[in-house]
């Protein structure tokens, strides 16, 4: 349900305390102490039939009791009692509570129980088994925390409530505040996607933190992260960094994709940061709730102590942080205005008599270097300087945390020495750390949040949508193997699949004995040199393992006693298995081609994952692979591609010319586009795939499959990310003009600048519903960059020219029951009916998606979009908060159909 009533919970007038008690040292009276002491300046009422009193406040017997109805309720009885507690509070009308109680589980019902109390009043349940939650802005803490959180603009979201409470005691020790605090307990309802929705929008809260043992509904979870992340900083921490992967499975990838590996690119995709311990979490969230996102990072660092400068630079090294290089007019800026032993590099060492004034000098220097984006600072005390004068030169120079625009982090050493400079620098708002480590640390925070806003907002280079896909081809082969009762393709059969989604692969001739073998060999050896003999088995996976790859064949005889070699290694090691035969193809030779995999495996969290690294029997020892979630495009497959070493090779060196990249990307899409296609993937590996400058062919292939499956319709519901809604496209002739309506993508980007240059000033005021005419690119990429699960854009394209003629767009809340549309039509385009079928379409779409309510803001003077949406049937009435606007609502009938 999302945040459906949610805001109960977060923004409560009234609580009751269900099981409050007078007994010193029970869970009910702390958690009652705690609401009364914490000054809550709503209505507070303690229900439990044993007291006539709580803490000198009145106690209600039972719920019907009560004087009037709790926006929140806090249970705390024994669990058996839970059920019937939630049915009585959701009869009087409460929509939200929160059970502190545990002892609530699948296995007792009781869990299930509480659940179907709640339901048909939409009540919304936080817990079981939970610390509580702390509102520290409306100085509510309806917890048994053992103190009260400071109020702040950091929300805490907590699987865990020992790691709530140690966080709550953090902040305080440092002077850090939060604006809500949510342990989530067993999570029966209310989950992190949930809590993230809520937060996303939420005035109080400027950043986000998490901390996360399990992801129930991965899919509802990255919309909510990709949606929040777009809006201010969201930071993660999550144990379980080194779980060994199952070295059982089927394919290499099944090895190499472990759980934590998942999850790193689950959050690098969703713009998430993560963290690696509990030090780091709220001190990244300090820092980046300053600063908008780099296009990139470089450090430039400014020290009057050489070894504080080394101590950084070891360290951002070792967080992939960029280190700036000076420009040569910056040296020369330098050698001016410093003493000749400065470092005359970065870090820029002003020497140990560095006064406030060189400071200065040497900070607006580096500041104006083009090749810096975030700038160090850093105080070694001496007996030559003053700490605190130069803390207050600083002070400054810095804007809000900034220096010429550039994010500002200083480091002042020391102990007593160093307090006064700290808090003049924090003072002026320039993030102030103890130690040359941290301050590279919080640099780091920087990058890798930019490196994950990047991911999340990146419009691609070119155009995937229309890629090779051989749907009917690779499902032909799924049902024959499924009919067999087998998992596990053969490789004859993997090839073929993957071959119609455009992955080249050698020819290659099936022999079912070993006279056939021989035929084989000699048509092949008409146009290759050499050949290669391989084991045939529904049941060996790793044919290498067993000896059942024969390389360098040159004759038919040499054919044949690789055929005889392959059957004698398989009955010593593989008794029992069964042989069905041996593949004959041309040896492909390419010298100085990489061996490269590509693969699939099933996350039990996030569902399909791809893999992509260097290949070839050594794969799993040499462990150079990266992880992403599909669907993918050309700019995420090169992500992809760019997080391996083996990447850097295939760029090109010494002799060796750089890999055809387009293939690859092809060859990342088409696997992508597989996955898509099919639910019953189960397991693939492409091993190796070989890649040079001339393109790239697969060497080998497995795949694994679920049976039962084959037949179930794309797109694949298993996807965490939902992909690109193809079939939605349609074709419209108007006057002569032909075009083509379809889904936005994120390549739409590029024809944004044109299509806005003709759209006239009074049209962008009547959309926008104010004038405007400033588009930045960042803009332009989130809303062409979508969710597809939460949002739908359909672009017109003018068919002759291939430009954008208009757009409609339809934006859900998160529990997708209503629909925000806007339409915006090329100004010398308006008279061709476009708005009228965009608006259609939006409506079918809705239809389709369940969507019920349709809902557009429209100023009053805007009589085309008015007369449109009668004509559809929506109801128009003035807006009931904004003068001078009405408000156009369609409820949307499963059965509906626009003529």
């Amino acid at each position: 349900m999302t945040i459906r009533n949610l805001e109960y919970a977060v923004s409560p007038r009234s609580v009751a305390v269900i099981g409050a008690s007078e007994r010193v040292g029970s869970v009910g009276r702390v958690v009652f102490d705690n609401i009364v002491s914490g000054g809550f300046e709503g209505d507070v009422w303690p229900v439990n039939p044993k007291h006539s009193q709580v803490i000198g406040h009145r106690c209600y017997q039972r719920v019907a009791d009560l004087p009037g109805v709790p926006d929140l309720a806090v249970i705390v009885t024994p669990p058996e009692t839970v059920p019937g507690i939630v049915l009585d509070l959701a009869g009087k009308g409460t929509r939200a509570a929160v059970v502190i109680t545990a002892g609530l589980n699948r296995e007792n019902g009781l869990r299930q129980a509480m659940l179907d109390a709640a339901k048909p009043s939409l009540m919304r349940i936080i817990g079981p088994n939970t610390v509580g939650l702390m509102i520290p802005p409306a100085k509510l803490n309806a917890s048994f925390a053992h103190m009260a959180a400071q109020p702040g603009n950091i929300a805490l979201i907590s699987q865990s409530g020992a790691i709530a409470t140690s966080l709550i005691d953090w902040a305080a020790e440092n002077d850090v505040g939060f604006s809500r605090i949510i342990s989530l307990g067993d999570m029966a309802d209310v989950d992190v996607g949930d809590c993230l929705d809520m937060l996303a929008g939420d005035f109080h809260t400027r950043a986000i933190v998490m901390y996360l043992e399990t992801i129930p509904n991965a899919r509802k979870f990255m919309s909510a992260a990709r949606a929040a992340a777009r809006l201010k900083p969201v930071i993660a921490i999550k144990p379980g960094r080194h779980e060994q992967a199952a070295k059982a499975a089927a394919t290499h990838t099944g090895a190499l994709s472990g759980a934590d590996r998942v999850v790193e690119a689950a959050l690098r995709r969703a713009g998430v940061l993560r963290v690696k311990d509990l030090a780091e979490l709220l001190d990244a969230a300090e820092t980046i709730g300053r600063y908008s996102p780099l296009e990139r990072a470089r450090v430039g660092i400014v020290t009057n102590g050489g070894g504080a400068g080394v101590l950084a630079v070891d360290k951002l090294v070792e967080r992939r942080v960029e280190l700036a290089m000076l420009s040569p007019p910056t040296i020369e800026q330098l050698n001016r205005v410093l003493p000749t032993t400065w470092s005359h590099a970065n870090p820029v060492d002003i020497v140990g008599d560095a006064a406030p004034q060189r400071y200065r000098a040497a900070l607006e220097a580096v500041a104006a270097d083009p090749g810096t984006d975030v700038i160090l600072v850093m105080n070694c005390p001496t007996g030559l300087g003053s700490s605190a004068e130069v803390a207050r030169k600083v002070a400054e120079l810095g804007d809000e945390g900034e220096i010429g625009g550039k994010p500002l982090l200083a480091c002042w050493l020391g102990g007593h020495t160093a307090q006064e400079g700290r808090r003049i620098l924090t003072e002026a708002g320039i993030p102030s750390f103890d130690t040359p480590e941290d301050t590279a640390t919080a640099a780091s925070y920087l990058s890798e949040w930019s490196r994950a806003q990047q991911s999340l907002l990146r419009a691609p280079s070119c155009r995937t949508e229309g890629q090779v896909t051989g749907r009917a081809s690779a499902h032909a082969i799924f049902r024959q193997v499924a009919a067999e009762g087998r998992r596990m393709l053969t490789e004859p059969e993997a090839k073929a699949a993957i071959a119609a989604y455009g992955i080249a692969v050698p020819e290659t001739i099936v022999a079912r004995s070993v006279p056939e073998v021989a035929r084989a060999a000699v048509r092949l050896l008409e146009n290759s040199g050499r050949l290669v003999v391989k084991l045939l088995s529904r049941v060996v996976s790793h044919k290498s393992d067993i000896g059942g790859v024969v390389l360098d064949i040159a004759s038919a005889e040499e054919a044949v006693k690789a055929a005889e070699s392959i059957e004698t290694r398989m009955r010593s090691q593989a008794s029992g298995a069964k042989l069905d035969g041996y593949t004959v193809q041309a040896m492909v030779v390419r010298r100085h081609a990489q061996e490269l995999i590509l693969g699939m495996n099933l996350d039990p969290m996030f569902g399909p994952v791809i893999l992509f690294g260097a290949g070839g029997t050594a794969v799993e020892a040499v462990s150079d692979t990266a992880i992403a979630l599909p669907p993918l495009d050309d700019v995420l497959a090169g992500d992809l591609i760019d997080n391996t070493r083996i990447g850097r090779l295939l760029a090109g060196y010494r002799d060796h010319e750089p890999a055809n990249r387009g293939a690859i990307l092809a060859a990342l899409n088409g696997l992508s586009q597989m996955i898509v296609d099919f639910p019953c993937l189960v397991a693939l590996d492409i091993n190796p795939l070989l890649a040079d400058a001339k393109g790239v062919i697969a060497l080998d292939a497995r795949i694994e499959i679920d049976p039962g499956r084959v037949d179930e319709a794309a797109p694949n519901p298993a996807l965490a990310i939902r992909p690109y809604p193809s079939g939605w496209g349609r074709d419209l002739v108007s006057d002569d003009m032909s075009f083509h309506i379809r889904p936005i993508m994120p390549s739409d980007f590029s024809l944004y600048p044109a299509f806005l240059a003709k759209i006239s000033p009074d049209d962008l005021r009547l959309r926008f519903l104010s004038p405007r005419r400033n588009f930045p690119d960042q803009m332009l990429k989130r809303l062409t960059q979508l969710d597809y699960d939460r949002d739908i854009a359909f672009v017109v394209i003018e068919e002759s020219t291939g430009a954008l003629a208009g757009i409609g767009r339809l934006s859900c809340d998160p529990d997708h029951r209503t629909g925000e549309y806007a339409l915006l039509v090329r100004s010398d385009l308006q008279s061709h009916g476009l708005g009228w079928a965009l608006l259609k379409l939006i409506i079918d779409y809705a239809k389709a998606e369940r969507i019920s309510r349709i809902e557009g803001t429209i100023l009053n003077e805007n009589r085309k979009m008015l007369t449109m949406c009668r004509e559809f049937g929506f109801a128009v009435a003035h807006h009931p908060s904004e003068p001078g606007l009405s408000l156009a609502s369609l409820e949307v009938s499963l059965d509906r159909s626009i003529s």
